[in-house]
């Protein structure tokens, strides 16, 4: 799958069928050495508002990335 493929779709964590984000506004954290991605780095607050902070979500803990959304289980 491309980077580009996974764009604009909706972050959904599954435990507590809560909308997270979409991907266009999430950073990716990248292994420099190997490439891989290591987790989606996921603001929270509104983008109209001062960044409050931050949910980071390895990359293991992504259960489904389907054509709409990517289904996620968030660390507590």
């Amino acid at each position: 799958m491309r980077l580009s493929e996974l764009s604009g779709k909706e972050i959904v964590d599954f435990k507590r069928a809560q909308r997270l984000g979409i991907l266009g506004q999430t950073d990716l954290e990248i292994n420099e050495a190997t490439g891989h991605i290591q987790s989606l780095i996921i603001p929270t607050g509104k983008w109209r508002k001062k960044h409050v902070g931050e949910i980071r979500v390895p990359w293991q803990q992504i259960r489904t990335i389907g054509t709409d959304m990517i289904i996620l289980e968030v660390p507590n």
